[in-house]
């Protein structure tokens, strides 16, 4: 019960955190372009965990790095982008809904790549999930005609990413500590991320202007909570829920997109509410033989 209890609340967190980083992003882009905003968020995560990063690093088999190092950039630092990318042509609640795409890809890459096993209540359970999260979606009415198949394949590929990674790390770092993997695959991913914020002329900009400040204000809020801290907890639970019901922390990010839409005066109704329930029975079917 105990162990149980401590993934769904890890589970609610990172869905809090997760749920909350794409009105952030959008925050960000009202004075940054998309390029700043991802790579200020993966350099801010990397100062954070810095500390942690050159403690560990000696710790650390030479052929472990490099695996740590395509964790960063798959499970954040090309993910940044592009999710920046996109939500300069679709809204934030379509880009989260897309996320949920997730558990799906784990599953499929799991099952060609890493001959993973997945149970008949896990497939139930995303199935439902995620239907939930297409009707949330399709709720909130017609889709707007910024929001094409290009910015949309962005969140998808951004997914996949998802999916490689976490197949990748429950497979090839499982002895390794959570805070150990993400310090150091950020902090190195912080390198390509610097040079792109130089390139794209960051530092050229009037850094101490009110609005270049609000948007590296949350830019930063994004790095250190949205991934610094975030992704410490989701190698957490990746080790100790496995890799499917860690994916399906995406589902929980629409629910958290719903409670901002009420904070922000934007109307949910019952049929919203619905939908939110049916995410979350998804994740409990598919999660009830696997903890308990």
């Amino acid at each position: 019960m105990k162990k149980g209890f401590l993934n769904w609340f890890i589970f609610i967190i990172l869905s809090f955190i997760w749920g909350s980083s794409f009105i952030m992003m959008k925050e960000g882009l009202l004075h940054l372009t998309a390029y700043q905003v991802a790579s200020l968020r993966i350099l801010f995560a990397g100062i954070a965990l810095l500390p942690w990063a050159i403690r560990y690093f000696r710790e650390i088999e030479k052929n472990k790095l490099l695996i740590i190092f395509l964790s960063g950039v798959l499970g954040s630092l090309l993910p940044a982008y592009l999710f920046c990318v996109a939500e300069e042509g679709i809204d934030s609640a379509l880009a989260g809904t897309l996320n949920s795409l997730t558990p799906i890809f784990v599953i499929i890459i799991g099952a060609l790549f890493f001959r993973s096993k997945t149970s008949t209540n896990k497939v139930l359970g995303i199935s439902i999930a995620f239907t939930g999260s297409i009707l949330l979606l399709l709720s909130k009415g017609k889709m707007g005609e910024s929001q094409n198949l290009l910015y949309v394949s962005f969140i998808v590929l951004a997914t996949i990413c998802y999916g490689i990674n976490v197949n990748m790390v429950h497979k090839n770092l499982h002895e390794v500590g959570p805070v150990k993997i993400a310090a150091l695959a950020l902090t190195l991913n912080a390198i390509p991320a610097l040079i792109v914020l130089v390139l794209t002329g960051y530092f050229k900009l009037p850094l101490t202007d009110t609005g270049i400040l609000y948007s590296t204000g949350h830019a930063a809020l994004l790095g250190v909570f949205g991934t610094a801290i975030a992704s410490i907890m989701f190698y957490v639970l990746i080790k100790r829920a496995g890799a499917v019901f860690s994916s399906m922390v995406t589902y929980g990010i629409p629910v958290v997109a719903n409670c901002w839409g009420i904070l922000y005066g934007e109307e949910v109704g019952w049929k919203q509410f619905g939908c939110l329930l049916l995410i979350l029975a998804g994740v409990y079917v598919a999660n009830r033989r696997t903890v308990e």
